[in-house]
């Protein structure tokens, strides 16, 4: 049987930690450890971790402080674990109760090296999320990462522990968008990876979370178009369009500004018209949120896209 590494960087999650293991816990396959990797909590995420731990021998507490999260996937993917394949999770993220399976169903084709789901954003339930990620047809490619990455959060994740290996792991110097940088090294070596059009992750939108710092996970994307270029791929103006119709949405759905929103879908229909529409209703919608954002009241805006 396929065995899974479950790799959970944590700092202060004691919040949301206890549901993200959880819905680990409640897994249909069941040939998993789970290892949280620390950061230096000051909160109460090590003592409730530990909790668990004794009560399923499956969960293991590891201490990294200050280390970062792509230092801590590293050491727990490189170092610590034991299973075939690693399946990355974040501490505040929900897994669907059958993911597991539907990954070692994957994984039996031998030709597979990483495999990837779909995605439902929500901010305070799952069951209230209204936006789901697309899953683009045929093997992953670094021109369809440079667009729009359809794998949005590591917690969609899972790589054989050997390909991980071979990449040599994120780049800790990187603080966002370190996960398109390391994906793209890693399709660009020449890992095969799919994607299943099945809902398996409940991603939690925060406002201050790292994935609320535009401007800097722009900053992090110019690094990895850079390493995308050691590969021969340059980023066509179609796929800087679609980026920028991506950093309108989550603009409009941080509640970043009035203006903002509109700023990038402008850019990126200057840009391409092409590539901002090339998922019409997407382009669309994206369009008229960011138009009405400008006169909306906040109260509104807030319940309107934050979903």
């Amino acid at each position: 049987m396929l065995t899974f590494s479950i790799i959970i960087p944590c700092y202060n999650a004691q919040h949301t930690l206890i549901e993200t293991l959880n819905a680990i816990k409640a897994q249909s396959y069941p040939a998993w450890e789970v290892i949280v990797i620390d950061d230096g909590s000051t909160d109460g995420s090590r003592v409730l971790t530990s909790a668990m731990a004794a009560y399923d021998r499956r969960i293991t507490l590891v201490g990294n402080p200050g280390k970062g999260p792509s230092h801590a996937r590293n050491h727990g993917a490189i170092d610590l674990a034991k299973g075939d394949v690693i399946a990355f999770c974040d501490a505040d993220d929900i897994w669907s109760p059958t993911k597991l399976a539907e990954l070692a169903t994957a994984f039996e084709d031998p030709s597979v090296d990483a495999v990837y789901g779909q995605v439902a954003f929500f901010t305070a339930r799952p069951r209230d999320a209204i936006a789901t990620s697309t899953v683009p047809a045929g093997d992953l490619t670094v021109p369809i990462l440079l667009a729009e990455n359809p794998v949005c959060t590591m917690s969609n994740l899972a790589v054989r522990r050997a390909a991980f290996a071979a990449t040599g792991g994120f780049n800790p110097e990187i603080v966002h968008n370190e996960d398109l940088e390391w994906l793209i090294r890693l399709v660009g070596d020449g890992a095969r990876v799919i994607g299943l059009d099945m809902l398996q992750v409940w991603y939690r939108a925060s406002a201050g979370g790292l994935s609320a710092d535009l401007m800097a996970m722009t900053r992090g994307r110019a690094i990895a178009v850079a390493t995308a270029a050691r590969y021969g791929h340059v980023p066509s103006r179609a796929a800087d369009a679609t980026y920028l119709r991506y950093l309108s949405r989550r603009s409009l759905r941080l509640g970043q500004g009035r203006l903002q929103p509109l700023r990038y879908a402008l850019r990126g229909l200057i840009q391409s018209p092409v590539g901002f529409f090339n998922v019409p209703r997407r382009g669309l919608l994206t369009l008229i949120g960011a138009l009405i954002a400008v006169v909306l009241p906040r109260p509104c805006a807030k319940a309107l896209f934050s979903k």
